[in-house]
């Protein structure tokens, strides 16, 4: 799986591959000889960079926060880290497209149409509700990503919907 990694705002790519219980990292392309123990499970992790017998550093870490932000301490310096693996860089990548101009708006997850608040020929602005999903119990407002006009409506109240399914056809204010 491929992670895109911010530190500290600098940019990297990081790729982990398990392959028969072994663990394979790429750091920015670069394959990196890397092992980790977990101390205890507050987030204390002991890092092992090289190979064994052959030089290897050892780094006590302290991770706090979630699987798309943490706070790391390494040596006492902290670092600041924002986490997106490939499928949520898609997702984000589809969600910023599509907000640069008309077209489909799709959804982004599984659910149930819950309400339609707009129809075709209505004409919307940006980040205007066009219908209510709800998805794991949570209604979520789906909202225009421009100015423009509802060409079509492609779902209906009560119906469930897959994840990139297309919702709504917009054109964009002239």
């Amino acid at each position: 799986m491929k992670y895109f990694v911010e530190v500290n705002g600098t940019p990297h790519e990081v790729e982990l591959i398990e392959v028969l219980g072994e663990l394979s990292v790429r750091y920015d392309g670069k394959a990196l000889d890397v092992r980790y123990e977990e101390v205890d499970r507050l987030g204390q992790v002991a890092l092992f960079l090289g190979e064994e017998g052959g030089g290897q550093r050892s780094y006590a870490v302290s991770i706090e926060g979630n699987a798309t932000q943490a706070q790391v301490t390494v040596a006492g310096h902290l670092y600041r880290v924002e986490i997106e693996d490939e499928r949520e860089r898609a997702a984000h990548d589809a969600q910023r497209t599509r907000s640069k101009g008309a077209g489909e708006v799709k959804s982004v997850m599984s659910g149930v149409v819950v309400k339609l608040l707009v129809a075709p020929g209505e004409r919307v602005k940006a980040n205007q509700p066009l219908l209510i999903l709800e998805a794991m119990k949570m209604q979520n407002e789906i909202i225009a990503p421009v100015d423009g006009e509802v060409t079509a409506v492609h779902v209906g109240e009560g119906q469930a919907v897959a994840n990139g399914a297309k919702l709504v056809s917009l054109s964009a204010a002239e």
